[in-house]
């Protein structure tokens, strides 16, 4: 049976620094907080530049800290604490002219493709 969990912020904050503490690295951007079948939950800090490519399972972000601007696909959205990013998989998107306490909670979920393509196998 899987037990109920809870993490807050704090945690979240600890999982990053651990990461990067036992990397010998100052730039790790993430670390994964917890997996169950098909989701992955991660908190993600981008240091200078976010270099991410598009993802083969759909995505959300919930803003921890920080603001700046958010590229998905041919949109771009101003983002603060507490707001919520949905990416479908396999969109182009990244983070851009964020300050240096933004942090993120990510959310990956799904089959490979996306919500989309399953959806898809279903009717086509």
């Amino acid at each position: 049976m899987t037990k109920a969990r809870h993490l807050d912020v704090t945690q979240a904050r600890r999982a990053l620094s651990l990461k990067q503490a036992s990397s010998g690295e100052t730039t790790a951007p993430f670390s994964i907080l917890f997996t169950h079948g098909s989701l992955v939950i991660e908190v993600y800090q981008p240091v200078t530049t976010d270099h991410q490519k598009p993802h083969d399972r759909d995505e959300c972000y919930v803003i921890i800290e920080g603001h700046g601007k958010f590229e998905m696909g041919d949109k771009i959205v101003s983002f603060g604490p507490g707001d919520f990013l949905f990416v479908p998989a396999g969109l182009p998107h990244r983070f851009t002219d964020f300050d240096n306490t933004m942090s993120t909670s990510v959310t990956f979920y799904g089959p490979n493709g996306g919500e989309n393509a399953k959806s898809t196998e279903k009717t086509g």
